[in-house]
């Protein structure tokens, strides 16, 4: 007898893993940007030489709220490897789940690296460590979200359409709080808007191309092989742009007029390729639907 709840599937409890992981992403954007990362006395895994700060809002309880929140993101991807190693998943889900929990360490130890400037490490907080954290962070979401498409069964035209309509709407928004469009001030809450945003477009890509993946492959009623290609090719380069984006949202460089532009030029690529392919999607599925007996025809 299983003791989980039969509304407790895998697809949901990976779902909810990935929310969190995304959860996780803004707090950690927010946690740097409002400089909270260097409180707790650069101390890690204490805080200003206690297990648990003063519960109030201030930059001691950002950084320690952000790092409770990650411990127990941590302990809930374990629980999705675990899940696919237990259950009857196939060979592709478990090994995006068990990399996800694989290179957890190597986060976990940026991470640490990162607010520990005069430190354990001095030097710590540093450009080339917060790129590695958001590159390792970005994997850890890419696998997560692969494992709940794979190993919650197999797709169709409307999770295809749904997951191509998430990435136009979320990258459209993240365009709104982007330091590349002076619509609002790209302050801490602005930023950790961008990121929830544009992560969600980011899922709605990856998503679409394991769909589309899977379409070209096996085929889905009413969309051909070729358009599953071609909608494939354009989610794939606007991924690669919007991740561009993603690295640029952070203070990776110094942003100039020139940076700028290009910080522009990459969200136009990713918002044209996404709307491309969801248009293409929904021209075949209209073309589909066209082609379809009517009545015992």
């Amino acid at each position: 007898m299983s003791l989980r709840p039969a509304w407790l599937t895998f697809r949901r409890y990976a779902a909810a893993t990935t929310g969190m992981t995304l959860t996780l992403f803004a707090l950690g954007v927010y946690t740097a940007a409002t400089g909270s990362g260097l409180a707790c006395e650069a101390q890690w895994p204490l805080c200003s030489d206690q297990l648990i700060p003063a519960l109030t809002i201030n930059p001691d309880f950002i950084e320690w709220f952000h790092r409770v929140w990650a411990m127990v993101t941590g302990f809930l991807i374990i629980g999705v490897a675990g899940w696919t190693w237990l259950g009857s998943f196939d060979r592709r889900t478990r090994l995006a789940a068990t990399l996800a929990v694989a290179i957890l360490p190597l986060q976990i130890t940026v991470g640490a690296i990162t607010v520990t400037v005069g430190g354990l490490v001095p030097g710590g907080y540093a450009v080339s460590t917060h790129a590695a954290h958001l590159v390792v962070a970005l994997a850890i979401f890419t696998l997560l979200g692969l494992a709940t498409i794979w190993g919650g069964g197999r797709g169709s035209p409307r999770l295809f359409r749904i997951a191509t309509g998430i990435a136009v709407a979320g990258i459209a928004v993240s365009a709104v709080f982007s330091r590349a469009v002076p619509f609002v001030t790209y302050s801490p809450g602005a930023q950790a808007g961008f990121y929830v945003t544009g992560l969600a477009g980011h899922l709605g890509l990856v998503a679409a191309v394991a769909y589309a993946t899977e379409a070209a492959r096996t085929g889905y009623t009413g969309v051909s092989r070729s358009a599953a290609k071609t909608v494939r090719a354009l989610a794939t380069g606007s991924m690669v742009a919007l991740v561009g984006t993603l690295l640029l949202g952070r203070d990776l460089v110094l942003y100039t007029t020139v940076w700028q532009r290009l910080n522009l030029a990459a969200l136009g690529v990713a918002v044209a390729l996404a709307t491309g392919a969801a248009w293409i999607l929904r021209a075949a599925d209209d073309t589909g639907q066209s082609t379809e007996p009517i009545g015992g025809d």
